[in-house]
């Protein structure tokens, strides 16, 4: 009897599986989330952001004393990588109406007495004004500024000590000898910084979008809007859930691999972790993706409810993960939220990994919290699947009962004339 339920439980996943593949290919709306947005999206934010770093700013500039070393300042930023001068002012009026153009994103501006205070050995001022409407703007001009004042710094302390040797000339300049050292983002870019964390919110999002809108296929093709068809394999709550997860976690193993490792090594983002270590942190995620999304299809009456719910929550969800913001700084309620997401824990444990190399014992916080959340979403899962099921139970058979007592009505009716 064992043998022969184990069976027919075999027999019932198979036909769920292949009737959930056939779905997945057969709707082109899925197909797009499933298969177009994975392979494309990423290349696209990739190529966006490939260049990594924001050079040669358009900047103006405001030179008020005219001088010969005000002109040498002004030379050596714009001979910076950072900065490009593309206009010589009289005014910050004209400085300012450039800006407005958009034909300038800063403006530098000497004052008149640069020269002269640097002659007394009096400490003058360079001021910059920025778009702040983009901070990689203000971060080229402030650095270009800023180095540009330290080197000239350097060289005035050195004029003014005559008679010393090349090796004190090099410690009057630089007393403290640093050495900046980028680590985990050699490039300081942003691509290398952003498109990890965006590679893993990206396949969470796609997989709760094609899962949503083959819930919402679901709904509007079966009888009484149910998720579920009334058919004789879906009769067992663990093969229904098997079945479908089965072919979504098939689907996105492949995405997982294009995103995580084909991508990266596309656009010589930092890969420095272990493939191994990858796949473990990817296998829970996608598991408790699957099983996230799955839970949620249970609030898609129509395939467009989708959009607006998925599609509404992925900038929050960026935020939420504690990549762009750190997330110990974060309002604990909106700490708390995060955790109710796979994205959350799943960015986090790629990042330490794949980018910083961290090692699998370094993010065992993260991968059991993906586990557990797997472990809970699936739980969810086949309680809103049983209530679905009842539910569609319940009303065939209040369809059956209104059937008969229409077609007892019927014969009760044809029978009453001929009594008369």
């Amino acid at each position: 009897m064992s043998q022969y339920r184990f069976r027919e439980s075999l027999s019932d996943f198979a036909a769920i599986f292949m009737d959930e593949l056939r779905t997945v290919f057969r709707d082109q709306g899925v197909l797009i989330f499933f298969i177009l947005v994975p392979l494309a999206y990423p290349l696209l934010y990739a190529y966006i952001y490939n260049n990594e770093t924001v050079r040669e700013v358009p900047a103006v500039v405001v030179d008020e004393g005219r001088s010969q070393l005000s002109r040498d300042f002004v030379r050596r930023v714009d001979a910076t990588a950072d900065v490009r001068v593309v206009a010589h002012c009289a005014n910050m009026e004209e400085a300012k109406k450039l800006i407005r153009q958009r034909r300038a994103y800063g403006i530098v501006r000497l004052p008149r007495s640069f020269s002269a205070d640097l002659s007394r050995m009096k400490q003058t001022s360079v001021r910059i004004y920025v778009d702040m409407s983009g901070m990689l703007y203000y971060k080229a001009i402030l650095l270009a500024c800023t180095n540009t004042s330290l080197d000239m710094g350097a060289e005035l302390k050195v004029m003014r000590a005559p008679g010393t040797t090349e090796e004190q000339d090099l410690v009057t300049q630089y007393p403290i000898e640093y050495r900046q050292v980028d680590i985990f983002n050699p490039t300081a870019g942003f691509a290398s910084f952003l498109i990890p964390a965006f590679l893993i919110l990206l396949l969470q999002q796609t997989l709760v979008l094609g899962v949503g809108l083959s819930a919402g296929t679901a709904r509007e093709r079966n009888s009484y809007a149910e998720l579920l068809p009334l058919s004789r394999h879906y009769n067992g709550l663990a093969r229904i859930v098997l079945g479908k997860g089965a072919v979504y976690l098939l689907v996105f193993l492949w995405n997982a691999f294009y995103c995580l490792f084909v991508v990266p090594r596309m656009f010589s983002l930092p890969q420095i972790g272990s493939p191994t270590d990858v796949w473990l942190i990817a296998l829970p995620f996608l598991v408790a993706t699957v099983a996230f999304a799955m839970t949620c299809s249970v609030l898609i009456r129509q395939r467009e409810t989708v959009f607006m719910i998925i599609v509404f929550c992925s900038v929050p969800l960026l935020f939420l993960s504690g990549v762009s913001w750190p997330g110990w700084s974060m309002p604990k309620f909106w700490k708390v939220v995060s955790w109710a997401f796979p994205s959350t824990f799943g960015i986090n444990a790629f990042v330490k990994v794949n980018t910083m190399g961290a090692t699998l014992a370094d993010v065992r916080v993260e991968v059991i919290s993906l586990w557990a959340q797997a472990a809970f979403y699936l739980g969810t899962t086949l309680l809103v699947y049983r209530n679905n099921i009842a539910a569609a139970r319940r009303r065939l058979s209040e369809k059956k009962l209104n059937l008969r007592r229409r077609l007892d009505s019927r014969r009760f009716n044809a029978q009453s004339p001929s009594q008369q």
